[in-house]
């Protein structure tokens, strides 16, 4: 069986995303798919390339004519799914609902192919609030054609609870682990009065680390025996992340509070090594999201890290390692963080067995059984 997924981006190393689209097609190929890969990329002559794994399969060339050709041209992909007899089509969703694109999946439905559509979070209106004009539109035009561009796929796929999306039934899945590819943490013994706190995501308003550096402000009001350090993993939104580094500033915790911009590989893995606690999403109320399972959630327990959160997750709301925090705006308390961290009692290995059933080949056949049938 062979099997399309398509993207409208490229693979990056150290981009989570990245990471988590080549865990599905793994697990698609594992579950017994033919997985072809369609995505985009920019070539070092700055061409824009539709690329089919590793061939060409459009050249938009660069320049103005390049961007509107790259999201508004579709022929060369319906021709490809017709020439190559693709029998399912998986789309990861970037809001880039359009008429030629709905006008492409017709054509692509028409032919038999079976296509289902994957909303990373659900929902997203709220992202766009604080965005440029340019991402704003980019909304509006998504809200115009949306739900037309839903009626051409048989199942949405989501990591929310959500039953229905734009009219269209649902498969509910979790991000999942690639177990292979994530190292346990190494050090398993609490330090002596320290405690090291970890943030790694591709950094936006919703992650909410303003209000964990709030809370060292406050802390750190008075003098501490028992330090705490927040270290920072990732890029992210450039006015965010320039809003977090005054913060800092205003509180005088520079010695505390350390940006390493991205990370990956064995220095990452460093970093999940020293770790103590994994700080996850502290703002997604912001987005207007309440529950959701993230992939970053997942990470942190697969490496045998506790972490903190403040959204409402099924598979970890039980579970003796994780902090829940209030989704609001109240700075986070660090003593409460001390407190629960001095009290946890599994090791990394208990943690990471924990989600033994949250692999991409679990989440990924639940697709299969329910989507493609």
């Amino acid at each position: 069986m062979t099997l399309l997924y398509l993207a409208f981006r490229g693979f990056d190393e150290f981009n989570g995303i990245s990471k988590k689209m080549k865990y599905q097609i793994d697990a698609l190929r594992t579950n017994g798919f033919n997985v072809k890969v369609c995505y985009q990329i920019i070539d070092v002559n700055n061409s824009s390339k539709r690329m089919i794994d590793n061939d060409v399969l459009e050249d938009f060339g660069n320049g103005f004519i390049s961007k509107f050709k790259k999201r508004f041209s579709f022929d060369s992909l319906v021709h490809y799914i017709k020439q190559e007899h693709i029998k399912f089509l998986y789309i990861r969703y970037e809001h880039n609902a359009s008429p030629s694109f709905i006008s492409a999946l017709k054509k692509i439905k028409k032919t038999g192919t079976q296509i289902v559509l994957e909303i990373p979070t659900y929902p997203y209106d709220k992202e766009y609030w604080k965005q440029g004009l340019k991402l704003r539109f980019h909304l509006w035009q998504d809200q115009c054609f949306r739900k037309r561009l839903a009626k051409q796929v048989s199942r949405i796929i989501t990591f929310s609870e959500h039953k229905l999306i734009f009219g269209v039934p649902t498969v509910n899945i979790s991000n999942g682990v690639d177990f292979e590819s994530v190292p346990l943490k190494k050090r398993n013994h609490k330090q002596q009065n320290r405690l090291n706190l970890l943030g790694v995501a591709e950094i936006h308003l919703w992650h909410g680390f303003d209000r964990l550096i709030a809370g060292l402000g406050e802390y750190y009001k008075t003098n501490r025996s028992f330090e705490v350090y927040f270290n920072i993993i990732g890029y992210g939104a450039p006015d965010y992340v320039n809003q977090l580094k005054s913060l800092v500033l205003k509180n005088n915790i520079e010695k505390y509070v350390h940006f390493h911009g991205p990370q990956y590989g064995d220095a990452l893995t460093a970093f999940f090594d020293d770790a103590d606690m994994g700080i996850a999403s502290l703002a997604r109320h912001r987005s207007n999201i309440y529950n959701i399972k993230t992939l970053k959630n997942r990470e942190y327990a697969a490496r045998g890290i506790p972490f903190v959160y403040s959204e409402f997750d099924t598979d970890f709301e039980d579970m003796p390692y994780i902090l829940k925090v209030p989704a609001n705006e109240i700075p986070i308390d660090i003593e409460q963080l001390i407190r629960f961290y001095e009290n946890i009692q599994q090791t990394s290995q208990e943690i990471r067995e924990s989600i033994s059933h949250l692999s991409w080949e679990s989440q990924m056949q639940k697709v299969i059984n329910e989507a493609f049938v």
